[in-house]
């Protein structure tokens, strides 16, 4: 499965290369995928939230984004309002009501294992 790109709109994304051939069919599938993606992960990221992932090359799989979004569903339908959501060893902070990571923290980064400014944890399924 090809892993999943931050978008330059701050969206979670399918890489253009998962289309197959570059002609406007595969143009066509690549915005269809992105689009799927985004709307089953709903989940926006963060100008910091995406300088994060791209300084230390993480990339989301499909699968990934998927269970973000549920576990962010979940942190919702408890009224959270900021919440750690752990993702595969990836921790995500994200603010519930709006839907957006708002920063990023891999396996590495997270050995301090301190997280202030959270109100619930959830991890995703």
């Amino acid at each position: 499965m090809a892993p999943v790109q931050v978008s330059p709109v701050g969206r979670v994304s399918a890489p253009a290369a998962a289309a197959g051939s570059a002609g406007a069919s595969g143009g066509d599938f690549a915005a269809a995928l992105r689009s799927e993606i985004e709307r089953s992960a709903g989940v926006k990221l963060s100008a910091h939230a995406q300088e994060r992932l791209r300084s230390r090359g993480i990339a989301l799989s499909a699968e990934q984004a998927a269970s973000l979004g549920g576990a962010v569903d979940r942190a919702a339908a408890k009224g959270a309002g900021r919440s750690l959501v752990l993702v595969d060893g990836l921790a995500l902070i994200v603010s519930v009501p709006n839907r957006v990571v708002i920063t990023a923290v891999d396996g590495a980064d997270a050995r301090d294992g301190v997280f202030t400014n959270i109100d619930s944890a959830v991890i995703a399924q």
